[in-house]
């Protein structure tokens, strides 16, 4: 073989292959790390959406039980509605009587 063919190889000292090693590494840990930190990613999605759900299942309960309070507040307050409505009734009978009575002592 020719001498010259070696000499037209470039030289690889020991700091050029180091440095192809140390490139090598840092892209494979890289890589690895990037597709942990997209399933990680995907489980806090998945977690977030389960979150959520309980959080609406969370407000429908809420409204359910809120309805039947709502509900009795209602009637409370339409009875004590009925109420003042039989008091003014009873008011208004009164009146006519205490009227007759005062014309009576006349």
């Amino acid at each position: 073989m020719d001498k010259g063919y070696y000499k037209t190889l470039p030289m690889i000292d020991t700091t050029q292959i180091l440095l192809i090693a140390v490139v090598t590494v840092l892209t494979a840990l890289l890589t690895i790390i990037g597709v942990q930190v997209f399933f990680i990613l995907k489980e806090i999605k998945r977690t977030i959406e389960k979150f959520n759900k309980m959080l609406d299942d969370m407000g429908l309960i809420s409204e359910s039980v809120a309805r039947p309070i709502a509900s009795l507040s209602n009637s409370i307050t339409g009875v004590s509605g009925i109420a003042g409505l039989f008091g003014w009734l009873t008011k208004m009978r009164e009146k006519p009587k205490k009227e007759t009575k005062e014309l009576e002592e006349k």
